[in-house]
């Protein structure tokens, strides 16, 4: 799985100009999952999005999770972060789960993070058209791979 996270002030997720899922201070989460993908890889990539420190504290320092600050999360499934771009200008997405594997685990990450944080998470629509807006504080963006996880 690979996961593009942004600490923002605001988020939202529109789909045919109907607002799917919106949030306050937190995090928007892009979401890729890889055809290879397990629920081990979900359940460490869901400690790491709820337990990381991005959030000031009163100092101003990164010290604060998501839970430290009541946070949200809008969880957006984005297959495009599987794109390989090696060969030729067209990408390919042949390393991005088919819908019939990656639904199941996407639909497992958002229990997986409501269970951790212990309310209701924010979503976009899977595979849908979605117009997403937010407000980057920081700007605060980090990348996770949860094939490269010495590295993070």
């Amino acid at each position: 799985m690979r996961a593009v996270i942004q600490r923002v002030t605001y988020a939202k997720c529109r789909v045919d100009e109907k607002i799917t899922g919106e949030i306050s201070k937190g995090l928007l989460v892009l979401l890729g999952i890889e055809v290879d993908d397990t629920t081990e890889d979900l359940q460490w990539l869901v400690k790491k999005i709820i337990q990381l420190r991005i959030f000031g504290d009163e100092n101003d320092l990164m010290n604060k999770s998501l839970q430290d600050i009541d946070g949200n999360i809008l969880l957006i499934s984005q297959f495009t972060l599987f794109a390989a771009t090696k060969k030729g200008n067209r990408p390919s997405f042949i390393r991005a789960a088919k819908p019939d594997t990656a639904i199941p685990l996407y639909e497992k990450m958002i229990q997986e993070l409501e269970s951790g944080l212990g309310k209701k998470i924010a979503t976009g629509v899977f595979g849908g058209d979605m117009k997403i807006e937010l407000l980057n504080d920081g700007p605060v963006t980090i990348i996770m791979n949860t094939k490269d996880k010495d590295n993070f």
